[in-house]
């Protein structure tokens, strides 16, 4: 799954074009998230992430005729701000959340679609941490791939499993009417108002009004919690809030 904000210049992992490409492990990949104010998130990973973010849902458009919504945990209130990630005294980036969803983790490594039912690797090429003298190789000197690609090709591979078993989850959680737009509405101490809009959330009028039926449906298929961990989640909401304010009561590079 390409991110267009996170993977700046995707390209695809070419034996020959990128036989002497190597990756430093020393170059802290998260430092590339630092303008992301969310970042989509596999129904897998809720269990993890309703303990340190809110899990929104937003509308991704269609797909075969069918409305689509993307999941996300929410990293900052306002665009451009990731209130996850910290300045170190030593100019660095720190990652403050007990829990890095995948997509992140796999930075900069990402999967990409080659045709209709075929995907490939991709690697962002536009990360500082690529070098040609330094960190692990992609590729043997046959242009075979290393044993570290072959750990990144799994992880991308079943991360990109995932991704398809949520978008399959959003749409029918929208098929049984489930989510709803929403709203959230907050004063901070100065008096100043907040509004974060534009997102679906659960519809717990509807939620309880279900069939016997759609509840068992719900259990059976995972869907039962996809929707627990994200009512949760929204508490998160408050946590952001008091993460915003103690980052301006900070100095610079605190």
């Amino acid at each position: 799954m390409i991110n267009s904000e996170l993977h700046k210049q995707p390209q695809l992992l070419d034996r020959g074009q990128h036989r002497q490409l190597r990756m430093r492990t020393d170059v802290n990949s998260l430092a590339a998230a630092r303008p992301l104010n969310s970042v989509f998130l596999t129904a897998a990973e809720f269990g993890d992430a309703c303990k340190e973010f809110p899990i929104l849902f937003l509308r991704a458009g269609e797909m075969d005729g069918k409305p689509q919504v993307a999941a996300v945990a929410v990293l900052g209130l306002s665009p451009g701000e990731n209130l996850m990630l910290e300045t170190t005294h030593d100019g660095g980036d720190r990652w403050t959340a007990r829990y890095i969803p995948a997509l992140l983790r796999a930075y900069p490594f990402t999967m990409a679609r080659t045709s209709p039912d075929q995907w490939a690797v991709a690697i962002d090429r536009s990360w500082k941490g690529l070098s040609e003298t330094e960190g692990e190789r992609l590729f043997d000197d046959q242009g075979e791939p290393t044993t570290y690609l072959n750990g990144v090709r799994e992880f991308v591979e079943r991360l990109e499993a995932e991704i398809e078993r949520t978008r399959q989850a959003g749409e029918r959680l929208l098929a049984m009417g489930l989510l709803q737009e929403k709203r959230f509405d907050a004063t901070l101490p100065d008096g100043q108002p907040l509004v974060v809009d534009g997102f679906l959330a659960i519809d717990e009028q509807k939620y309880a009004e279900l069939s016997d039926a759609e509840v068992l449906e719900l259990h059976r298929g995972g869907l039962a919690g996809v929707l627990m961990t994200h009512q949760v989640s929204l508490g998160n909401m408050r946590a952001l809030i008091e993460r915003r304010l103690a980052r301006g009561s900070q100095p610079a590079g605190a």
